[in-house]
């Protein structure tokens, strides 16, 4: 899947980058023309010519915040990746990624008493 993939570390700082600027823009509800208007040329200077990259952002940001709290926000930074020319057929495919990431953020760590084995003689 795509989150193995060897990635270049210049792609992963544009997508830090991508993910701060796409969540200072967006609002706690559905963006406004003018929001969207603010953020998308920022978007696509970062983003240069990668749809992709917006692409990831916006689907880690929707399958991450499924639930959550900040989920109106984090849907409304996804639309303005989306607005600034994400690949929308990447999309579905990052959502699964930002869920797994949830998923295993979310279990107890390894050292966690709950998770460890007795010890036999």
């Amino acid at each position: 899947m795509a989150e193995y993939r060897r990635v270049p570390d210049s792609d992963r700082l544009l997508t830090a980058r991508l993910m701060g600027v796409a969540k200072r823009h967006a609002p706690w509800c559905e963006p406004t023309q003018d929001e969207t208007d603010a953020a998308v040329p920022e978007l696509r200077a970062i983003a240069g010519e990668r749809p992709d990259l917006l692409a990831e952002v916006a689907g880690i940001l929707l399958g991450a915040s499924e639930g959550e709290l900040d989920e109106p926000r984090a849907t409304a930074a996804a639309s303005l990746c989306i607005a600034a020319g994400a690949d929308q057929s990447l999309i579905p495919g990052w959502i699964v990624v930002g869920r797994r990431r949830v998923a295993i953020w979310r279990k107890p760590p390894f050292s966690d008493p709950a998770r460890r084995t007795p010890r036999h003689g």
